[in-house]
């Protein structure tokens, strides 16, 4: 089993940066690939970004590329989301996920965290 515990959100102002992270435990934690998905209130959730097992492969949509920068810590099985020049359409609640094989927009990973909300004020 793999637990995730995201941290970090909040409320900033259009412009700002936030910077997300997810704590991972469980075992073979290191041939995981994560990533962040997000949910707007009255939207579908949606992909954000994903990094491999071994960073060595991120991706991201196209609405935050250029402004999020995804990585990881392996040895403290953490993953971050660094959001910079928020906007308002930003705002969602944001899940940390987990999975063996590659996470991509039309993957569903098999491990979530519990979300934690990001609020960008126009």
């Amino acid at each position: 089993q793999v637990q995730l515990v995201e941290s970090g959100g909040g409320l900033v102002q259009a412009g700002g940066s936030l910077r997300l992270s997810c704590a991972a435990s469980g075992r073979s934690l290191g041939i995981y690939a994560m990533g962040w998905f997000r949910q707007a209130p009255g939207k579908e959730r949606e992909f954000v970004s994903a990094i491999s097992w071994s960073g060595g492969t991120l991706s991201y949509a196209d609405s935050v590329k250029g402004r999020f920068i995804i990585s990881r810590e392996g040895a403290k099985n953490t993953v971050y989301l660094q959001m910079n020049s928020l906007k308002p359409e930003d705002t969602a609640v944001y899940y940390c996920a987990a999975d063996p094989r590659p996470i991509r927009s039309d993957t569903s990973p098999g491990y979530w965290g519990q979300g934690t909300q990001v609020t960008v004020s126009s």
